[in-house]
């Protein structure tokens, strides 16, 4: 604030006065200046119209450039969009033709895949037919195998079943003959005795001797009657359960034959 400037003074100038009014003085150069104003004003408009002519010839012109440059547009556009449309078919088409040797190929290739598996099942279902089929044959081998050493083993059976049972014939012939051997001695000790005893008793009459014997005879022959008749029904009924036995056991041979037959037939068959 103590560093501040005084202001400087104003003048006031006082204006100059207007210059003098010129006063016409018709001479020779002022008509002459005249017309040439009135020529220089026609020439000005007659420019100004032939510009305005001009101006309107160049609004033409160019607004028929615009015009053709809009058509010109227009058209390189409708151009543009024929050849973006043709490539788009063409492209469409040629993913159409790609697609159709797509499908075909993998139609083919599935064919060939199917083809190729149905050999295969047919190869598998052939392997396992044979492999059953030889199962089925080696199951009727081992099954004949096994009936021939069952009809060997009961054969067998059978022959030492009539070997004990005639060795038990035999033994019972045997006892029981040494049982009537024994019984004969004893009855003719006894008869012996008898007839010694009658020898001695002088007191018992021929009559009593004689029925005596009589029944003793009469016994003894019943005895040898009822020993005969046991031995013959223990004789047959030893042959009747021999020959069911074989009967039985023949059926059973043949049942076991016929079921594995049977099931040989129906491994065969599935």
């Amino acid at each position: 604030m103590g560093d501040s400037k005084p202001s400087p003074p104003k003048v006031k100038y006082k204006p100059a006065p207007p210059p003098p009014k010129p006063a016409p003085v018709p001479t020779q150069s002022f008509r002459t200046q005249l017309e040439l104003t009135k020529v220089t004003g026609a020439q000005q408009r007659l420019n100004m119209e032939v510009g305005a002519e001009l101006d309107r010839a160049n609004e033409e012109f160019f607004a028929g450039q615009d015009i053709r440059r809009l058509q010109a547009q227009g058209a390189e556009q409708r151009l543009s969009t024929q050849v973006a449309g043709q490539e788009r078919r063409k492209t469409v088409a040629a993913t159409g033709i790609q697609d159709r040797l797509n499908i075909a190929a993998t139609g083919q290739q599935q064919r060939a895949t199917v083809r190729e598996t149905g050999v295969q099942d047919r190869l598998n279902i052939a392997a396992t037919g044979q492999q059953q089929r030889a199962t089925v044959a080696a199951t009727g081998i081992q099954d004949r195998l096994n009936i021939a050493a069952t009809g060997q083993q009961q054969r067998a059976t059978v022959r030492e079943t009539g070997a004990q049972d005639r060795l038990n014939i035999a033994a019972t012939g045997q006892q029981q003959r040494k049982t009537v051997t024994a019984t004969g001695a004893q009855q003719r000790k006894t008869q012996a005795q008898l007839l010694a005893g009658q020898e001695r008793q002088i007191g018992l009459t021929g009559q009593e001797q004689r029925k005596t014997q009589g029944q003793l005879l009469a016994g003894q022959e019943r005895q040898i009657a009822l020993t005969g008749q046991e031995q013959r029904a223990t004789v047959g009924k030893t042959a009747q359960e021999q020959r069911l036995t074989n009967l039985q056991q023949e059926q059973f041979r043949r049942y076991q034959e016929e079921r594995d037959y049977q099931q040989s037939r129906s491994a065969y068959r599935s």
